[in-house]
C-alpha cells in the first residue's frame, strides 16, 4: 500500500484536484490531506507530495499526478 500525503497549504498550486483523482484512478493507495507537512519552502513555490514519507515536487499538479502514478505503479 503507497501512502499519499498532501498538504492543505499547497491547495493554491493545484494539488486539491489530485486528491480526488489519486482516490478513483490508482489502486493500492492511501491518501491523507494534512494542515501543513512541515514542506512550507517547497510549498510556498510548486505542487508537491509527501509519496510513503518521501518528497515529491512537480512544476505542475498534472506532471505530479504522472510522477505519483509512476511511484505506485513501480
Amino acid at each position: 500500500m503507497t501512502e499519499i500525503k498532501f498538504c492543505q497549504n499547497n491547495f493554491n498550486q493545484g494539488t486539491e484536484v489530485l486528491v480526488d483523482r489519486i482516490k478513483s484512478e490508482l489502486t493500492n493507495v492511501t491518501v491523507d490531506v494534512e494542515p501543513c507537512l512541515g514542506y512550507c519552502g517547497d510549498c510556498a513555490v510548486g505542487p508537491y507530495a509527501l509519496v510513503n514519507d518521501e518528497i515529491v515536487k512537480a512544476d505542475t499538479p498534472e506532471e505530479l499526478f504522472h510522477m505519483i502514478k509512476d511511484i505506485v505503479n513501480e
